[in-house]
C-alpha cells in the first residue's frame, strides 16, 4: 500500500475546515452549493479515505422513490474530489479535473447512502508526481455507495487529471 506523506500546514488547516460541521457547510455553500442543497455531509476524512453521506429526502429523490442518479454521482465525485483538494493544499497551483466518469447502479438507493473513496494514497502520489515531473498525471479512483445495512447500491470510477498551472 502506498504511503501518504506527512501533511503540511495548509493540508492540516483544510482538514480542520472539513471536520467542523459549520465550516463544512460554509465551504459547501461557497464552493459546492448542490452539496449543501442535497445536505451531503462529510462523515470521515483523512489522507487515505473520505466518506460522505447523501440523505434519502425530497431533495435527492427521483419519481421512482430512490435517490436520483445525479445526486449519487455528485456524492461519489465529492468523496474523491475532497481527497484531491486535500492533496493540492500548500503546493504550487495545480488544476484538477474529472476527465472520465463511469457509474454502475447495482440496487435502488432507498435510504441514506454513504460514498467512500479509499484511494487517497494514490491521489497524493499523483499530485507528488505532477509536482516532481511537471508533467500532467491521470489516475483512476473508485467510490462505492452503500446503505446503512451494508448493501452496495452504486460504484463509480473517476479518472482525475492533475496539471501544473503555468506561472
Amino acid at each position: 500500500m502506498a504511503k501518504v506523506p506527512p501533511l503540511n500546514d495548509k493540508q492540516q488547516q483544510f482538514l480542520s475546515v472539513l471536520r467542523s460541521p459549520w465550516k463544512m457547510q460554509l465551504y459547501f455553500w461557497k464552493q459546492l452549493p448542490s452539496m449543501a442543497f442535497w445536505k451531503v455531509r462529510i462523515r470521515e476524512i483523512n489522507p487515505r479515505s473520505c466518506t460522505v453521506s447523501l440523505p434519502f429526502s425530497r431533495r435527492t429523490q427521483n419519481p421512482f422513490r430512490s435517490i436520483y442518479f445525479s445526486a449519487q454521482a455528485g456524492a461519489a465525485e465529492l468523496s474523491s474530489g475532497l481527497l484531491a483538494s486535500l492533496a493540492l493544499q500548500g503546493h504550487p497551483p495545480i488544476s484538477m479535473l474529472v476527465t472520465h466518469f463511469h457509474m454502475d447502479f447495482i440496487k435502488k438507493a432507498t435510504d441514506t447512502t454513504y460514498f467512500c473513496c479509499e484511494d487517497g494514497a494514490k491521489i497524493f502520489a499523483a499530485v507528488q508526481n505532477c509536482l516532481q515531473t511537471e508533467e500532467p498525471q491521470q489516475i483512476e479512483v473508485q467510490s462505492k455507495g452503500y446503505m446503512p445495512d451494508g448493501t452496495e447500491v452504486s460504484r463509480a470510477r473517476l479518472q482525475w487529471s492533475f496539471k501544473l498551472k503555468s506561472r
